[in-house]
């Protein structure tokens, strides 16, 4: 699909993931609409970053748990841009417990994770699924983790978060085909971002540890295969790992 003139809704673009993935879309032709839940300032930064690349920006406050807050921004999106083409499903939110303590992973603590990163991304989908139907060529990419592969990651709320996004990749692409494609990006531990930060130092280590090329995964890579995605018109109900090769997702996947 030619991005020229598409308009794509990036979901934590405030974010450093999303912000990468912002600005290779703008980059790709798209207008972007950039959400936030709490940094408006970083927000401003990446619309600034589309703007540059001579493409429209929007700013769209979101908070994944509230579904009014969902609607509205679904309803933004479209004030602001007259169209949804692209939807990037990539705010989320983590929190580092070892799998073994099972009294600190309380209740609050699984539904704020699986309210953020699976409810809402479905959520989302459902209430742009007209704008994305449209023209019988709209695009969703969820980004999920490795972590939703095999058992390890921040958290088990994480990873069965990122176990069900995957999963809700291969249902959506069942249930809005042949009119949206809908795919899914895995990334490992992404060096520098706000997300990597609220990992234990010995989970990090430990991801750094078993990639086979020596480095982990990169946000402009993320980006660069979001924008692919999107272009695909054969690609539909996958799932790309981004992570520099981890033997335990190979094994598992």
């Amino acid at each position: 699909m030619d991005l020229e003139g598409k308009t794509a809704m990036v979901t934590g673009a405030s974010g450093d993931i999303g912000r990468a993935i912002a600005k290779a879309l703008a980059l790709a032709g798209c207008d972007v609409a950039v959400t936030y839940v709490g940094d408006l300032e970083r927000a401003e930064t990446t619309a600034a970053a589309v703007e540059a690349s001579g493409r429209k920006a929007s700013i769209i406050r979101l908070d994944q748990r509230d579904s009014d807050s969902i609607s509205e921004a679904a309803t933004a999106v479209i004030d602001a841009h007259g169209r949804c083409d692209v939807l990037v499903n990539n705010a989320g939110w983590n929190i580092g417990i070892p799998f073994p303590d099972l009294e600190q992973l309380d209740v609050p603590t699984w539904d704020r994770v699986l309210e953020t990163n699976l409810r809402g991304p479905y959520l989302l989908a459902r209430a742009l699924a007209p704008s994305l139907r449209r023209d019988g060529a709209g695009r969703i990419v969820n980004i999920a983790s490795i972590g939703g592969l095999y058992p390890g990651s921040s958290s088990i709320a994480y990873s069965c978060s990122k176990a069900g996004l995957i999963h809700l990749t291969h249902c959506l692409a069942v249930a809005m085909a042949p009119s949206v494609t809908v795919n899914c990006i895995a990334p490992g531990l992404v060096e520098g971002t706000r997300m990597a930060k609220r990992l234990t130092p010995e989970m990090a280590d430990l991801a750094r540890s078993m990639t086979v090329l020596g480095q982990v995964g990169s946000a402009s890579d993320i980006a660069d295969a979001s924008v692919m995605l999107c272009r695909a018109e054969t690609i539909t109900g996958q799932t790309i790992v981004v992570d520099g090769g981890s033997p335990p997702v190979m094994n598992f996947g």
